[in-house]
């Protein structure tokens, strides 16, 4: 086999290096979108259940579930927090007829989302699951297999300690 050239074998590197400068920043721009893709799903519960400072706070006893919702008598602990005869809360495992729950009421409605360690934990869930596909497309995509790991061990405890909260 013929010896390439000088300058044939610097293009090909330079070539090399252009690909793979291409391939991790396409995967890092995929694991970016997805991480705020999972901000952006759990920020939507998540600032009710953290930022409750002059939200109405009290307690739910569920009495009877649908198939995406539960309710309930909603009785007051805040200050300013009006009695509801019926408000309703999202149906996960957690939630079970005849249960009370801590919870928080969303502006504006008759719907409440857990507050406490288990609704923080709850609301971040999605952020979990994005943890776990970034996991993938950092250590495969982006060859990082230490960040990839890291990124899954984080999600796994994530998801981990909502199911044990919940």
């Amino acid at each position: 086999m013929p010896a390439m050239p000088a300058a044939a074998h610097r293009s090909r590197r330079t070539s090399d290096t252009a690909l793979r400068f291409g391939r991790v920043a396409a995967m890092g721009a995929v694991t970016v979108l997805v991480l705020i893709a999972g901000v952006w799903a759990s920020w939507g519960t998540a600032q009710h259940v953290m930022l409750t400072k002059g939200r109405e706070r009290g307690t739910v006893t569920v009495t009877r579930c649908g198939e995406d919702t539960c309710s309930g008598p909603y009785a007051p602990v805040s200050a300013g927090s009006t009695a509801r005869a019926r408000v309703e809360i999202d149906r996960s495992v957690g939630v079970r007829v005849g249960r009370t729950y801590t919870v928080v009421v969303k502006p504006d409605t008759d719907r409440v989302v857990r507050s406490g360690p288990a609704g923080v934990l709850y609301a971040w869930v999605p952020l979990g699951g994005a943890l776990l596909l970034a996991s993938v497309v950092v250590a495969g995509g982006m060859r990082r297999p230490r960040a990839g790991r890291l990124l899954a061990g984080s999600g796994v405890a994530l998801l981990t300690a909502a199911f044990l909260a919940v």
